[in-house]
């Protein structure tokens, strides 16, 4: 379907999303390939874009993001109070020994958006960044928001019951995620919050203790954003459950 907006604004605006996945510069032949533009229209769209900073030339002919876009997203999350109340949750995961810690949100109908992310302490991580766009049918922040959007499926329920979710080698086949919903006013799913890292660390005890971790700070972000709490209490307390036996076997 047509876009009802301005043609050669979304031309320009598809110029710059070409570079959400490149991370690296580009030449003007690749983005017209990626494009599917012809380079002479692309160069004039490319001369407005560099005028007010979206991207630059390199000295070497390639093409890269300008600072305006670090400049709105900076000015974005200043006003977003989101970043307030994710990023010192975020934090406080990697400081009680958790593998990395992000939340995401739905992105459309195909991607979820991984908006806000802090490296754990270990020397090897998983490759996730903020503003990275990530499949939502692969991975556990990308299957809780489907399970919570009304997905439907047997293991879609599973995960609306338990809240929680559990992947291994979906997206990455060296990396394994953990993730749990984050519920706003109304009950609605607001976006998911998640923790990734290396497949090899991910044993069934750490499964457990991170599990209780994340729920405990889905929980504080939710009473934050004024939200339910219900699911998450019983989750929790399902989780503590579980452990009891664990520990009991150890002694």
């Amino acid at each position: 379907m047509p876009s009802p907006g301005v043609a050669a604004v979304d031309r320009a605006l598809s110029i710059l999303a070409t570079f959400e996945d490149a991370p690296e510069p580009m030449t003007l032949a690749e983005l017209a390939r990626r494009t599917k533009m012809y380079k002479s229209t692309l160069l004039r769209l490319m001369a407005s874009l560099q005028e007010f900073g979206y991207l630059m030339q390199l000295a070497d002919g390639r093409y890269h993001l300008g600072p305006t876009p670090f400049r709105l997203g900076a000015v974005y999350q200043r006003s977003n109070s989101m970043h307030d109340r994710v990023v010192p949750l975020l934090r406080q995961l990697v400081a009680d020994g958790t593998e990395s810690p992000s939340f995401h949100v739905r992105h459309d109908a195909r991607r979820r958006l991984c908006v806000f992310r802090v490296d754990s302490q270990h020397s090897t991580l998983d490759r996730v960044e903020a503003g990275m766009l990530l499949p939502l049918d692969r991975g556990a922040a990308g299957r809780i928001i489907l399970a919570f959007d009304g997905e439907k499926g047997e293991s879609y329920d599973e995960i609306r019951e338990g809240c929680i979710a559990v992947s291994f080698g979906e997206r990455d086949p060296d990396c394994a995620g953990l993730a749990c919903p984050v519920f706003g006013p109304g009950g609605t799913c607001v976006g998911a919050l998640s923790l990734s890292g290396p497949k090899p660390r991910f044993t069934r005890d750490n499964i457990k203790t991170m599990t209780s971790l994340l729920l405990k700070a889905a929980l504080r972000l939710t009473r934050a954003l004024g939200g339910p709490t219900d699911r998450l209490d019983s989750a929790l307390a399902d989780a503590a459950e579980e452990a009891i036996p664990a520990r009991r076997a150890r002694r």
